[in-house]
């Protein structure tokens, strides 16, 4: 199971003194447009230097067929992050959107190529229902790209309301989803 951590060991902010708990995220990243590796390493460069957040773990690089996208895309890289916050949920997706913009994401078409995508995946055992966020994501279960490195780091991780992990990616296999040893990201 993914050890979330104690949600009563508590943060203040330095700031405002709000004091907040410090729970385990997951970010699910991709890039199918541009240097998509160096985009991946400034992505995880930035998150990691994010007030508030902490990286903990990156997974290995997958190549993946994409997935739901127009004919013609190129193939996705993708990694997962692990990292502990006392961010909010909302705040915490908020960031990830801004990391996104920082790598020239264009939004519009759905599912159309981008130089980065950065989803939430979990923030602790939050749920949440909102358009904007929902928790855990809506998708995640049906999704080997970001099961399998996540797997990778956490194997005996659940999906809160989904079951564990290793269960889902023994249901879904692993077809499309191509571990590149050769590619190697740089954590702190």
């Amino acid at each position: 199971m993914t050890e979330t951590p104690n949600p009563h060991i508590i943060d203040a902010d330095t700031l405002t003194g709000e004091m907040r708990p410090i729970r385990r995220a997951v970010l699910s990243l991709g890039s199918n447009l541009g240097d998509r590796m160096a985009i991946l390493q400034g992505a995880v460069n930035v998150i990691a230097d994010t007030p508030d957040v902490w990286v903990t773990s990156v997974s290995p690089v997958y190549e993946t067929d994409p997935v739901n996208c127009p004919p013609g895309s190129e193939d996705f890289l993708n990694i997962v992050v692990l990292c502990d916050t006392t961010l909010a949920a909302h705040r915490l997706l908020e960031r990830c959107a801004t990391v996104e913009d920082a790598f020239d994401r264009e939004r519009g078409v759905a599912n159309a190529p981008r130089t980065l995508d950065v989803d939430v995946i979990v923030v602790g055992d939050r749920r949440s229902s909102d358009p904007a966020l929902q928790l855990p994501h809506p998708r995640a279960a049906e999704r080997a790209f970001v099961l399998k490195p996540w797997y990778d780091l956490e194997p005996d991780a659940v999906l809160p309301d989904h079951g564990p992990i290793a269960d889902l990616l023994a249901g879904l296999g692993t077809a499309g989803v191509r571990l590149r040893e050769d590619l190697v990201l740089e954590t702190a």
